[in-house]
């Protein structure tokens, strides 16, 4: 796939142009965000990354489409991990959810940088050594492999990583927010707010997903163009998916089990295609070796399949669960209304005599 530097230029232009259209509608005015406005923006970001891929299908072809695609519902899907995490810092650190929305921008522009250094560190890894899906592979494999175990953290407590300790230990922090600063003068000393430490917080945690979703992508798509639009379009949503799905993410109590059977499949994917393209001289006298790797189209159907199977899973589960915890209060209050020494039928309920 060949993107001419203007098509570069043009891509991040736009981008941080939507950026600044959320920052100053959004945030001029600090707010509590509606469900209603948080599901508007995210259909309008869904409908930009839709009609961002359209036109790499009118301009590149169906295959780089399909690519973009499957890596933009991958790392959608990969950003709800996120999505639980800082759903714990918010509430560790207690922000006010009228400045949440500022968090998680500042939070996403962090990601972004990092995830383009990421992508031209991987790029430069994967044009000169091949054997580096292997090594993504099976990171992928492990990495599923524990989230399975772990699941997605919803019921973590928060513990402060050595970044924020360190930043308390140099800044001064004082005890209450001050508005949405992260920098206050108090009787002519200059002093931090929680929210400073809360951006830590998220950068950090930024990182670490980093680490998780690049691998990822690059089983779909070897076009760092593809990687960076796709996962700039994933994370452009993803403050505002925040807001949409909010006590809805508890719900989804299979979705770690979905995730990791995903990462699982691109990990053999990787393993597959280095195993075709093998130089490796220990592995078949470095000759490619005959196996059969999942295209595009297989690749899709899976991640769009297992992400469909696992949501309505677990929301049917969180209903049963549901029902049955109203059941179970509901005997329980008869139980407890009913006078000591009475029995059920002592109260003037009707008797059933049939056996």
């Amino acid at each position: 796939m060949v993107v001419p530097t203007w098509a570069w230029f043009a891509t991040i232009g736009g981008l941080l142009a939507l950026l600044a259209i959320d920052l100053f509608i959004v945030d001029r005015k600090p707010h509590e965000v509606t469900v209603g406005e948080a599901g508007r923006w995210v259909a309008f970001y869904i409908g930009c990354a839709v009609a961002f891929g359209g036109a790499i299908w009118a301009f590149s072809g169906g295959t780089y489409a399909g690519e973009f695609f499957a890596g933009y519902i991958t790392e959608y899907s990969l950003s709800v991990d996120n999505l639980f995490i800082f759903l714990i810092i918010m509430s560790a650190f207690s922000v006010p959810r009228i400045h949440q929305h500022k968090v998680l921008l500042i939070g996403i522009v962090l990601a972004l940088v990092m995830r383009g250094a990421f992508i031209a560190v991987g790029a430069v890894a994967i044009a000169k050594f091949s054997w580096v899906f292997y090594l993504f592979g099976a990171f992928l494999i492990y990495t599923a492999w524990n989230l399975s175990r772990q699941g997605l953290g919803e019921d973590e407590e928060y513990e402060e990583n050595a970044l924020t300790k360190i930043a308390r230990k140099i800044f001064p922090v004082t005890d209450t927010y001050h508005g949405a600063n992260s920098f206050v003068r108090i009787d002519g000393k200059r002093f931090v707010t929680p929210m400073f430490i809360v951006m830590i917080a998220i950068g950090t945690a930024d990182l670490l997903f980093a680490v998780d979703s690049i691998p990822a992508i690059f089983g779909l798509t070897k076009e760092p163009f593809l990687v960076f639009t796709a996962n700039a379009f994933a994370l452009m949503g993803l403050r505002q998916l925040y807001f949409l799905l909010g006590g809805l993410l508890k719900k989804l109590v299979y979705l770690s089990i979905g995730l990791a059977v995903i990462l699982a499949f691109i990990g053999v994917k990787l393993v597959l295609e280095a195993l075709h393209t093998n130089s490796l001289p220990f592995l078949n006298d470095g000759q490619p070796l005959p196996v059969p790797v999942p295209n595009i189209v297989v690749s899709l159907a899976v991640i769009v399949g297992v992400l469909a199977i696992t949501t309505v899973a677990s929301l049917l589960k969180s209903k049963r669960d549901e029902a049955r915890g109203i059941t179970a209060t509901t005997a329980e209050s008869t139980v407890l209304e009913t006078p000591a020494g009475e029995s059920p039928t002592e109260t003037g309920e009707p008797v059933d005599h049939r056996r």
